[in-house]
């Protein structure tokens, strides 16, 4: 007996039909398949066995759920064949209230998810979600680097420009401490980056040509600087026209012992401090915002500051 004589046989059952007209749209489980037919489990699983043993459906276990979907790699004469028979009662008061039936099935499904991040909504970053952490969401943000060219500025071994390297033209690290630069340097040529320079300077006279990057960041360098303007001045320089800078900084804080433990020279900037900052030295479109709030004391927080060089 031919595989497609089967078949037909199979398609002549109003029950299997009906099933193949849904799973033909969508991905359901038994339980979903029961609302939407009003019909027992038992008879709609014996039906999925058969439709499972002439290689129509596929199934796919969750737990102790078991989805049903047409199968993928259906020969197009089958296809044609399950589509026609489909058609041909899609007319069929049972077939539309059967497609009505799944449209709420769904609608039902999207509420439920609505419900879940309704309900956790301003507390989805304070506990834990399975993936999502800080490494994760980092290396998702830098593969949208694009290739231009980046100074980072006070970068020490410059760890985040390592990973930026991989998608930017160029990266030039400032830093004045000889020995980051030489451990930068290392690391750049151990990972094969040869668009990752380092060069020995200070971040209030960076040793780059005026207008030769298009990114300037200064992360956590700004509270080492003698006089933070200045360092933000020679962004401003090394910038092109439309050149954006970014600032990432600890916000205004009381911990005197920072002086000592971390080598801080400025106890953080308040947010109009660095707002400050950037519109003087000439910076359009200036943001700042708090990104980051540690839990343990001293509770430092850090704000996340952006400038475009317009003009000029």
């Amino acid at each position: 007996m031919s595989v497609s004589w089967d078949i037909l046989k199979i398609l002549s059952d109003p029950t299997r039909l009906r099933l193949l007209g849904l799973v033909m749209r969508e991905e359901l489980s038994v339980a979903e398949l029961q609302e939407i037919l009003g019909m027992g489990q038992s008879r709609i699983s014996s039906q999925l066995s058969l439709l499972r043993t002439v290689n129509l459906v596929s199934d796919r276990r969750e737990g102790k759920k078991a989805f049903y979907s047409l199968r993928t790699n259906l020969a197009p004469k089958t296809l044609g064949l399950i589509r026609a028979a489909v058609d041909s009662v899609a007319d069929l008061a049972v077939l539309g209230a059967d497609r009505e039936n799944l449209d709420r099935i769904l609608r039902k499904r999207r509420r439920t998810q609505e419900q879940y991040f309704n309900l956790i909504a301003g507390r989805l970053g304070k506990n834990y979600c399975p993936g999502r952490s800080w490494e994760a969401i980092g290396h998702l943000a830098l593969r949208l680097t694009p290739a231009i060219d980046i100074a980072d500025l006070g970068a020490g071994e410059g760890l985040v420009s390592q990973l930026l390297a991989r998608r930017a033209r160029q990266v030039w690290c400032i830093d004045n401490s000889p020995r980051m630069v030489e451990v930068g340097t290392e690391l750049a040529k151990k990972n094969g980056l040869a668009n990752l320079a380092y060069k020995l300077g200070d971040i209030e006279q960076v040793p780059l040509p005026d207008q030769s990057v298009d990114l300037a960041i200064l992360s956590q360098a700004l509270h080492h600087a003698q006089h933070p303007p200045a360092a933000i001045a020679e962004a401003f320089r090394i910038l092109r026209p439309g050149g954006q800078i970014i600032v990432l900084d600890l916000n205004e804080h009381t911990f005197e012992k920072a002086r000592e433990l971390y080598a801080d020279v400025w106890l953080g900037f308040s947010e109009n401090t660095l707002h400050g900052f950037l519109d003087r030295a000439g910076f359009g479109k200036v943001e700042v915002t708090s990104v980051a709030k540690e839990s343990a004391e001293p509770q430092f927080e850090t704000l996340l500051a952006s400038g475009v060089k317009t003009g000029r």
